[in-house]
């Protein structure tokens, strides 16, 4: 059963996040869709948990992987916004341990815009990835795996660490504690890192699929995502864990849902502020969706382009429309969130059941091509 809303224009929407369910093997999702700042699409739908048979409901979250990264930078970028932190600065400035391993020199527009080269944590103890503190001290003595700022490459692991233990250097405040104080609430949003009890209650378990390309890579040693990811737990079914769920991970456990993803986004796609509220200005949200470079990413061989952390639309692996210049971030398993600022649109999936592929997969593409679509 599917429950919400979606505008008439917006129908084809509704009629692909049906068609999802009855031919594309969904389980449970959301979708939601901004058109210059007003929600028009609103729609979530089929079964939470599996084991229990419970209904995805209204306030259901899920896991939504990667898209968590674009949330910790936004809080880099608000510090920025504010004058607490120069892009062009080294890191070193406002985290000094930071140094270590030929790193003096690295600036923090490096770190955003994935040319630090600090694709692993080679330091880290196995099984530490919820450890903040260890991780922070494996990427102080982490050397760079080329020279920094010659080439472009997705931060799978590392990027949600060095986004938030700079967000706490200069604030003081940890990550979770700033996002929650800082944007979510302020915006009220529905997105959490470090749940509490309430959020726990309402999350719908990950259903990994066989067919994920990350999840594999992850999964084998021997591959450069395998290696960078080499600290996390192998417990079985980790990414449903509690230590998981309660854990603060920016790079990968943020939990929401598409209402909330999207409402972040529809500021963005707005200058900035969206119902009085405003979380960066114009200008930083200019900077950020300029390209920093368009290549063969580093760690995962995958074609992808980057501005200070976001992606940018580059189909079809990251299929934000046709217009080069929106900008978001995919979560590994088909959770996205993007705004395409010249349509005025912003929109979000969160999915329980992972896709297949190395991409968003056919149903989270079938509900972006439909919305496009809508606007055309």
């Amino acid at each position: 059963m599917i429950d919400g809303h979606a505008e008439d224009r917006f129908s084809a929407v509704r009629e692909e996040f049906a068609r999802n369910f009855a031919e594309r093997g969904e389980v449970g999702a959301a979708v939601c869709v901004y058109e210059n700042g007003r929600n028009v699409v609103d729609l979530w739908g089929g079964i939470a948990d599996p084991k229990t048979g419970a209904a995805w409901q209204r306030d259901t979250i899920v896991c939504m992987m990667s898209v968590g990264k674009a949330m910790a930078a936004i809080c880099v970028l608000q510090l920025i916004d504010r004058g607490k932190i120069e892009l062009g600065a080294p890191m070193a400035r406002y985290w000094p341990e930071f140094a270590q391993a030929g790193k003096a020199k690295i600036t923090v527009e490096q770190v955003l815009g994935g040319l630090a080269a600090l694709i692993y944590a080679e330091h880290a103890p196995p099984g530490s990835m919820m450890d903040w503190d260890a991780q922070v001290r494996a990427l102080e003595l982490q050397a760079p795996v080329w020279e920094p700022g010659t080439r472009g490459a997705y931060h799978s692991m590392t990027a949600g660490i060095l986004f938030g233990e700079l967000v706490r250097r200069v604030d003081g405040r940890t990550f979770d504690r700033y996002w929650r104080e800082e944007v979510a609430n302020p915006l009220g949003v529905d997105y959490a890192l470090g749940l509490n009890d309430d959020e726990m209650a309402r999350v719908a378990p990950m259903i990994p699929n066989p067919g994920s390309v990350t999840l594999n890579a992850i999964a084998d040693p021997t591959s450069k995502l395998g290696k960078a990811w080499r600290s996390m737990p192998r417990t079985p079914d980790f990414f449903n864990s509690d230590e998981y769920r309660r854990g603060v991970f920016p790079s990968g456990n943020g939990h929401g849902n598409a209402r909330a993803i999207a409402r972040v986004y529809a500021a963005l796609a707005q200058g900035g502020t969206l119902d009085g509220v405003t979380i960066l200005s114009s200008s930083v949200i200019e900077e950020a969706r300029t390209q920093r470079w368009d290549e063969i990413c580093g760690m995962t061989d995958r074609p992808f382009r980057y501005g200070l952390g976001f992606m940018l639309s580059k189909p079809p692996l990251v299929p934000f429309g046709d217009n080069p210049r929106a900008f978001g971030q995919p979560g590994a398993g088909g959770a996205l969130g993007f705004a395409d600022p010249e349509r005025g649109i912003a929109f979000s999936f969160s999915p329980n059941f992972m896709c297949s592929g190395a991409g968003l997969g056919d149903r989270c593409a079938a509900l972006i091509t439909a919305t496009f679509a809508s606007v055309a």
